[in-house]
């Protein structure tokens, strides 16, 4: 059963947002299926799915209580999509700012979205993994699906690298205007240091301001580092190094080929997995 292995992970991050959290999930989910009497389980397989999706559950509401005491912003862990990595199926992987929003779930509507929108669950199979009514289910996706606005999903086209190569270059220029000229209007920036670097603790909303902060990052970090391309969650995303270590993840997204948003990963938990290779 270990080829299932990837595909349980999966499920476990989709809902968790944490990589090491998702293998841990699934190895328990293991141990308690070995010490079942498992001649007796007719679907093997659905049984596993069943065990990784609640114990995921049951993690994301203990994470909860403790993303309440983090310091700053809670971002999920970001996963290279690019580089090989077996430990996951990389294709059902969710996007990073879909993500992101899906922070506004609660964990249980979190599970019944993935398991529909991602994996083209019916509703009879949602209820059956997760003990609820059919009803019960469709109840929940449109609970769901009404805090989640529509068309937030990142749109994908050739434009979105020649953006990031100008937003790069006119970074290590300190070009205002270039930037000017990319950022969309009502531009965010999210950061997440975890406490453990320095990081904004809010939002910074508007393109004055976040030029501004940009502008900062500039001065102090920016000039020190070297940069690559890279994709995060099947999305553009720049990795920052400094002596070879990778030190902050930006990760993006477009809309109408502007930035809209900007997604700063810096806490060092959440990047340990990153590899130095060749940077710009």
């Amino acid at each position: 059963m270990d080829h299932l292995r990837p595909l349980l992970a999966t499920y476990a991050y989709n809902i968790t947002g944490c990589y090491e959290a998702s293998l841990d999930i699934v190895q328990d989910a293991f141990l308690k299926f070995l010490q079942k009497d498992t001649a007796n389980i007719i679907n093997q397989k659905a049984y596993l799915v069943r065990s990784v999706i609640n114990l995921a559950i049951n993690y994301k509401k203990k994470s909860r209580r403790l993303q309440n005491e983090y310091t700053g912003i809670w971002l999920p862990e970001p996963v290279d999509t690019h580089e090989a990595d077996s430990a996951l199926n990389k294709n059902d992987v969710l996007s990073y700012s879909l993500m992101v929003l899906l922070e506004r779930l609660t964990p249980r509507q979190r599970a019944v979205f993935i398991l529909k929108e991602a994996f083209d669950y019916r509703h009879e199979e949602i209820a059956e993994v997760l003990e609820m009514t059919i009803d019960n289910s469709r109840q929940v996706l449109k609970r769901a699906k009404q805090y989640l606005q529509p068309g937030e999903k990142p749109a994908k086209n050739d434009i979105e690298k020649e953006l990031l190569l100008k937003y790069v270059n006119a970074i290590k220029r300190g070009d205002v205007y270039e930037l000017e000229l990319m950022l969309k209007a009502d531009i965010s920036v999210i950061s997440d240091g975890g406490g453990k670097v320095l990081a904004a603790l809010k939002p910074i909303f508007g393109k004055v301001n976040v030029i501004r902060f940009l502008q900062g990052l500039q001065t102090k970090f920016f000039s020190k580092r070297t940069f690559k391309y890279g994709w995060v969650n099947h999305q553009q995303a720049v990795f920052h190094y400094e002596d070879g270590m990778m030190v902050s993840c930006q990760v993006f997204v477009f809309e109408h080929n502007e930035i809209a948003n900007i997604f700063f990963i810096r806490n060092p938990d959440k990047l340990s997995r990153f590899k130095y290779s060749d940077c710009l």
